[in-house]
């Protein structure tokens, strides 16, 4: 059912699993600046996150069907954020700036480095005991976590949505991956 003109995530997964072109101008306007601020906030080029962007339409576009995603905004942005994030290797690869060093650099000391994590086994349990330490958060720090390492929003960015000043939020940041560090550490996680 529409609400103001808005299409529903179903009808818009409907238009693509029936080969209708209106389905890309659909998800654009609903979700073309969500997609766009994760892409941005991984790559800070303008350029290459349009790119990325595009990509992701292509890419739904060549996956339904035969997918037929449960939770389209969450898959979409899953999307466009390992493109993003390959785009980036590419990009680091090419020596061009990206912006998701300062990122990583922040999560280094909680998260172990995928390069000496044991097989795919211990990359699951340690995916399942971040899920579990984001459970004892607060709504506001969860959300306030997935936003600044998942989508990539910028500390200042985050610091107006959620009335705070960056210096505040940098601080609330830091115990949050001292909180995480800690978690993991109790199950035997070698950070």
């Amino acid at each position: 059912m529409r609400r103001r003109g808005i299409v529903e995530d179903y009808e818009i997964i409907d238009l693509y699993w029936n080969r209708e072109e209106t389905a890309i101008q659909e998800t654009m306007n609903k979700y073309g600046r969500f997609c766009y601020s994760i892409a941005i906030n991984i790559l800070s080029i303008s350029e290459d996150a349009e790119e990325c962007v595009s990509d992701t339409y292509h890419k739904v576009w060549n996956s339904i069907p035969p997918k037929k995603p449960l939770a389209f905004r969450g898959w979409l942005g899953r999307i466009v954020r390992n493109l993003s994030i390959n785009r980036w290797h590419y990009n680091r690869a090419q020596k061009r700036y990206n912006g998701i060093e300062i990122l990583l650099s922040e999560l280094s000391d909680c998260i172990p480095d995928t390069d000496t994590t044991e097989g795919i086994l211990e990359d699951q349990a340690l995916s399942q005991y971040i899920n579990d330490w984001l459970d004892t958060l607060s709504a506001t720090e969860r959300r306030l976590f997935v936003l600044r390492y998942w989508n990539g929003v910028g500390l200042n960015h985050l610091a107006t949505s959620f009335s705070t000043t960056p210096n505040k939020l940098a601080g609330k940041m830091y115990r949050l991956r001292t909180s995480l560090r800690a978690y993991l550490t109790e199950r035997g996680v070698a950070v």
